[in-house]
């Protein structure tokens, strides 16, 4: 009976692993408009948060080391309009943000390193996302120069649902061979129920030339996640620990109509 019990309380702490603690984590920036076109609101909403985007698990943000945009060949630092929000019942940002002309605008923020006790190690997630203004849709593959980001081959906007989103993974300015690419689809509304937990989250390797693909198979927003482990490390109560550096980029899928 003693046996019998072990083994089922090794069961249960199992399940919680890893269905709790083995979820994957994304660095969020989510605009209110991805395309936005004359007759639309000039004025977007850009929320900034950190989470489980498919099974709406928050974590706390605290408030990000950088906060920019990258938009006509300049970069506008944001950081001190970030007003305090929620997302996921947990601290997250957001800044209200007026386009005033055509363009491609880069939002990006670098957070302070999260420690994730379940993975031992600390988590960097370099996030982006790219809003189109007004039909200019000139240098949207332009890199930002991120210490790693993920540097689109596809429109990363106007995409429809089924298309094929192609990215560069890169570290310090080079192709990432072979990457990991983890893909997660924004569950806002809460209605899509993955069948089992390996369905969560999308797992996807770069080629030889730190090339990804993925064919999107529905309308929402979408975060791709290249990780890879940074040469430095940090000390957690006086001992090293790993970095765990994520290339993060959202882009919003359409359904053809």
């Amino acid at each position: 009976m003693k046996k019998h019990g072990i083994s089922i309380t090794f069961f249960f702490a199992l399940s919680f692993f890893f269905t709790g603690t083995g979820l994957a984590h994304f660095g969020m920036i989510i605009p209110s408009d991805s395309m936005v076109m004359q007759d639309d609101n000039k004025n977007i909403k850009i929320t900034l948060s950190f989470s489980h985007p498919f099974e709406l698990s928050g974590m706390e943000l605290v408030k990000p080391d950088i906060c920019k945009v990258m938009a006509n060949g300049k970069k506008i630092d944001l950081i001190n309009n970030l007003k305090k929000t929620k997302v996921m019942d947990h601290n997250a940002w957001m800044i209200n943000y007026n386009i005033k002309r055509p363009g491609i605008y880069m939002f990006y923020m670098v957070p302070k390193p999260y420690w994730e006790p379940a993975e031992d190690c600390y988590i960097i997630h370099y996030t982006k996302t790219v809003v189109a203004a007004f039909g200019d849709d000139e240098g949207w593959d332009e890199e930002i120069g991120l210490k790693t980001e993920i540097v689109p081959l596809s429109k990363p906007f106007g995409l429809y649902t089924g298309n094929i989103f192609q990215g560069i993974v890169k570290l310090n300015g080079k192709p990432v061979p072979y990457a990991e690419v983890e893909v997660e689809y924004y569950n806002k509304d809460g209605k899509i129920t993955a069948p089992t937990d390996y369905m969560v989250t999308q797992t996807i390797k770069a080629d030889q030339n730190g090339v990804f693909s993925y064919a999107i198979p529905k309308k929402g927003w979408w975060g791709f996640a290249a990780l890879n482990t940074s040469d430095k490390k940090m000390l957690f109560k006086g001992v090293e620990k790993d970095i765990e550096l994520g290339a993060v980029i959202w882009i919003k899928i359409h359904d053809m109509k």
